[in-house]
């Protein structure tokens, strides 16, 4: 095709509206002219061309005040459908959505610790179902698991809190179960994508998200992109041994300490309680501290040790700009907690990295499963880019 031919700028004209109808939903023509910067007769051409294709459709009325009522375009939603999966140790969490982005239905099951793939098939059949559709009628699904698939072999690595997943190809026999295309993608590397997307991290090309909870996990982003490594394990710092710093003494190897046992959830209740903080799990102990005064106090700080002790390690050889807390004992600790784990970075590396607590909340894992499989999906019927971070690109003119 020849450069500037007015095929190829129809092409870019079409990309540029769909995104710009992605982006912002139901949009007039009015404002789609104006996203998109064409004329008033060029905009009306490519809707009917669109529409015509059955890539838009017409979507109700917007009304005008004194002025006529507006027309609204959408995406035809109907085009393609993902799932996005919070697969966990001990539930499955399905999420259905259209290539709009518009979630069509949701559904969480318990995971039994053996016969897990048949547990697993039958709560993405029922997702499926209840919004209309059959495993195989998903365009892509995008699975989130702690761990690391290694891309040589598909087997599941630094889990072995993931009992019936290991010793096979977990991507190839996903696709096989559910008759389509299947991306098995660590948990904490989807929370750094949606944080990317629409979290803290969405002008920072250098960042490290840590999520300090039982088996703990970081994700690394360098240049934008996130690092894997050679054998998917980047970020898979739970068996990292670091000496305990906390003062309050928990019966911790002080000279050397598995990571994952300093932070998981037995450990900071135990150590809540040493600082006279009784609560039953860590999440709770964290909360109630924030309003014990002193002890209350004192617990956090040797919690931010533990955890600046860890996340030290990985900024002394990154230096990033920034570091994310994400998860349930972040959130818990708030702005408090991600101000301490700073001061107590200071005393060990020589970078003044931030640290910040993660925007993203709710449902973190699932929500950057659902954002990658769109992503895969809007590239292969659009052709609009992979990378959902690109910022947006303005038409050609005719």
């Amino acid at each position: 095709m020849r450069a500037g031919s007015p095929r190829l700028l129809r092409e870019i004209n079409d990309r540029a509206a769909i995104e710009a109808l992605l982006r912002n939903g139901p949009l007039t023509r009015s404002e789609l002219e104006g996203l998109i910067g064409l004329s008033k007769p060029a905009t009306a051409q490519l809707l009917t061309r669109l529409e015509t294709e059955g890539t838009v459709l017409r979507n109700g009325l917007r009304g005008g005040g004194r002025g006529p009522r507006a027309q609204l375009w959408t995406v035809n939603g109907a085009l393609a459908h993902v799932a996005a999966i919070d697969l966990a140790p001990d539930t499955v969490d399905v999420a259905i959505a259209d290539i709009s982005g518009t979630l069509l239905t949701e559904h969480s099951a318990p995971m039994p610790r053996t016969d897990v793939l048949e547990a697993f098939h039958g709560a993405v059949t029922k997702a499926a179902n209840q919004a209309g559709l059959s495993p195989e009628a998903l365009h892509h699904v995008v699975v989130g698991s702690p761990g690391a698939v290694d891309p040589a072999t598909g087997k599941l690595n630094y889990a072995p809190h993931m009992p019936g997943w290991e010793g096979f190809d977990i991507p190839g026999k996903l696709q096989d179960l559910l008759g389509t295309a299947v991306t098995v993608e660590n948990d904490v590397n989807l929370v750094a994508l949606e944080e990317m997307v629409a979290g803290r991290a969405t002008d920072v090309k250098d960042f490290v998200l840590l999520w300090p909870a039982d088996a703990v996990g970081a994700a690394v982003v360098v240049n934008g992109v996130l690092l894997r490594g050679a054998t998917g394990g980047a970020g898979e710092i739970d068996a990292m041994q670091v000496p305990d710093h906390a003062n309050a003494d928990t019966g911790t190897d002080r000279t050397g300490s598995r990571y994952g046992d300093l932070l998981d959830n037995t450990a900071i209740v135990r150590l809540a309680r040493a600082h006279g903080v009784s609560a039953r799990t860590g999440q709770a102990a964290v909360s109630k501290a924030l309003s014990e005064g002193t002890s209350g106090r004192e617990f956090l700080v040797d919690l931010a040790r533990r955890i600046a002790t860890g996340a030290a390690n990985v900024i002394s050889v990154l230096d990033p700009e920034l570091v994310l807390l994400s998860g349930d004992i972040a959130q818990a600790g708030g702005s408090t907690l991600a101000d301490l784990v700073a001061a107590e970075l200071r005393k060990l590396v020589v970078p003044r990295t931030a640290v910040q607590l993660a925007l993203v909340t709710g449902k973190p894992v699932r929500s950057g499963a659902l954002h990658s499989a769109l992503s895969v999906v809007r590239e292969q019927v659009f052709g609009l880019p992979a990378a959902t971070t690109e910022p947006f690109r303005g038409p050609q003119n005719v």
